[in-house]
C-alpha cells in the first residue's frame, strides 16, 4: 500500500494499492490500444478534448488545490494558481499544437522534401511532488496532442493528485485508458520502472526530478534505446549588479527563493551580489526574510507552509548546519520548530564561499544564500560555478550590461529584472547537470515525434 501524509499535520491523509508487474503489463496493453484509436484523430476533436479539459481544471480549481496542499503542503492560493496555470497550458496547445506539427516542406535536387512529424506510442512520465499538477500537465499535454499516449508515474506522496489528474482526462472525453497513472511501492520502483521502459510499447520517458533519479532513469532508457527527456535539480544563481534598483531585485530574488516554500527545481538559490551593493541588499533581504509569515497552508497570509516530507527537511537542516560551520553566517532561520509539521523557518545564509555545502549544493527549501561578487566577471565565474545550469536571473538597470551577462552564462534561460518561470510560450529545460531536451513551446511538442522525411519525385 501507498500512504499519504500531511505534512502540516503529520496525519494520515489515504492508502492506495501499489501494481504488481503483472497489472502494469495490463494497463500498459490497454493504454497502447487507446493509443492507437488516438493516433488516427484529427485536430478538431484534440483540440475539443483539450479545451474540455482546460475547462474543468478551471471549474474545479478550488477543488484540486485543496487536495494539493494536503499532499504536499503549497500554500493554498499558490496551488489555486497552479491548477490555473495547467488550463492555461491545455488552452496553449489546444490552440497552436496543428500549427506546430504541420508538414515542413523544401525542395530538394528538384524533388519535393517533406517533413513529417509523427506520433511515437506511449510517453512515461516520471513526475515530482512538488508542482504536482503543473509539471504532469506540462510534459503530457503536447505529448497527448502530438498523438501520443501517456503513462505516469507520479511521486507517492502526491498519490490522490495523480488520480484526480486521470480522472479529469477521462472526464474531458479522452479515450479511457490513453491517459494511465500507475502506482508503484517505493521498494519496486527501480525494478517496475525498468520493466515500464523495456516494454515494447513505450517509446520514450520524460523525467522532472532529482538528477540522481534522472541519471538512473536515462540509464535505464538507453540501455533500451529509448527516447528521453530531463528536467532535474537546479542552483540558479541570481546576479544583481551594482546598478540594479535594489528594492525590486530584493523583492523578485525572495518571491522567487520562497514560492512553493522554497521546493522548486527553478528558485532563485543563490544571491550573487555586487560589493558595492551588498550591505543594503543583505539588510532589505533579511527584513523581507523574516517577515514572511510560516504556518498552515490553508490560513490567510501564509506565505511559506512545511516542508513534504521529514526526511526532505532534515537533508535540508544538515546542509544548512554545515554551512555555518564552514564559515557562512546565519542571519535568521536555521532551526527546526518545536511543533507539528515539517516545517522549516525561511534562512538566510552570508558570507557564503566556494567549499561550504549551500556553495555547491542544491537547497530545495527556503534558505537564501548570499555570496559576494566584486565585479562583473567574478560574478560570472560564481554563477557558473556550479554542475546545474537551469535558469538564472540578472538584475540591472543597463539592458546592454544585463544581456552582455546572460550571454555568458551556462544555464537553459536566463530572466532580466524579474524571477524564473516556466511557461508554455518558451522552451523550458536546462544544461550540464540539469538535464537536457526541452518542453513547452513547439520545442516541447516535438521531442515525442517521429520526425519523419518524404521525398517525392
Amino acid at each position: 500500500m501507498i500512504t499519504t501524509i500531511n505534512p502540516s499535520t503529520e496525519e494520515p491523509l489515504a492508502s492506495y494499492p501499489a501494481m504488481n508487474q503483472e497489472e502494469l503489463g495490463a494497463v500498459i496493453a490497454l493504454a497502447d490500444s487507446h493509443y492507437h484509436t488516438w493516433r488516427k484523430t484529427d485536430a478538431l476533436y484534440r483540440r475539443e478534448c483539450m479545451q474540455r479539459l482546460s475547462a474543468l481544471l478551471t471549474e474545479e480549481a478550488d477543488r484540486h488545490a485543496e487536495l494539493i496542499s494536503l499532499e504536499m503542503g503549497k500554500p493554498l492560493s499558490q496551488a489555486v494558481a497552479e491548477v490555473k496555470k495547467s488550463a492555461w497550458v491545455c488552452d496553449y496547445y489546444a490552440l497552436h499544437a496543428e500549427q506546430f506539427l504541420q508538414p515542413e516542406e523544401t525542395e530538394v535536387d528538384g524533388m519535393q522534401g517533406l517533413v513529417k512529424f509523427e506520433p511515437m506510442g506511449l510517453v512515461l512520465g516520471v513526475m515530482p511532488w512538488n508542482f504536482p499538477f503543473w509539471q504532469v500537465f506540462r510534459f503530457a499535454v503536447p505529448a497527448i496532442m502530438a498523438g501520443n499516449g501517456v503513462l505516469l508515474k507520479h511521486a507517492p506522496n502526491v498519490t490522490g493528485s495523480s488520480i484526480a489528474m486521470e480522472s479529469l482526462l477521462r472526464r474531458a472525453g479522452f479515450p479511457e485508458h490513453l491517459y494511465r497513472a500507475v502506482h508503484i511501492d517505493l521498494d519496486d520502483v527501480d525494478r517496475l520502472t525498468g520493466f515500464i521502459i523495456d516494454h515494447p510499447s513505450v517509446c520514450a520517458v520524460s523525467v522532472t526530478g532529482s538528477t540522481e533519479a534522472g541519471r538512473a532513469v536515462a540509464t535505464k532508457a538507453g540501455r533500451a534505446l529509448k527516447r528521453s527527456v530531463l528536467e532535474l535539480g537546479g542552483s540558479d544563481p541570481y546576479i544583481v549588479l551594482d546598478d540594479a534598483d535594489i528594492d525590486s531585485a530584493v523583492n523578485h530574488c525572495a518571491a522567487s527563493r520562497l514560492l512553493n516554500s522554497g521546493q522548486s527545481c527553478i528558485a532563485a538559490k543563490r544571491f550573487i551580489v555586487h560589493s558595492a551593493v551588498v550591505d543594503e541588499f543583505e539588510t532589505l533581504l533579511l527584513k523581507r526574510m523574516q517577515g514572511a509569515l510560516m504556518g498552515d497552508p490553508f490560513e490567510a497570509g501564509v506565505e511559506v507552509g512545511p516542508i513534504a516530507r521529514e526526511d526532505l527537511r532534515l537533508q535540508l537542516h544538515d546542509q544548512v548546519v554545515r554551512s555555518v560551520r564552514g564559515g557562512a553566517r546565519l542571519l535568521t532561520g536555521g532551526t527546526i520548530p518545536e511543533r507539528k509539521g515539517y516545517f522549516y523557518p525561511p534562512t538566510l545564509l552570508a558570507g557564503v564561499k566556494r567549499g561550504m555545502a549551500s556553495y555547491s549544493e542544491e537547497l530545495f527549501g527556503p534558505v537564501a544564500t548570499l555570496i559576494e561578487a566584486q565585479d562583473d566577471d567574478e560574478a560570472v565565474r560564481i554563477a557558473n560555478d556550479t554542475p546545474f545550469g537551469l535558469g538564472s536571473a540578472v538584475f540591472s538597470s543597463s539592458r546592454e550590461r544585463a544581456l552582455s551577462i546572460a550571454d555568458r552564462l551556462d544555464a537553459g534561460s536566463c530572466f532580466i529584472n524579474g524571477m524564473v518561470k516556466s511557461d508554455p510560450r518558451l522552451p523550458f529545460g536546462g544544461v550540464k547537470q540539469s538535464g537536457y531536451g526541452r518542453e513547452l513551446a513547439r520545442y516541447g511538442i516535438r521531442e515525442f515525434v517521429n520526425i519523419k522525411s518524404l521525398c517525392i519525385a
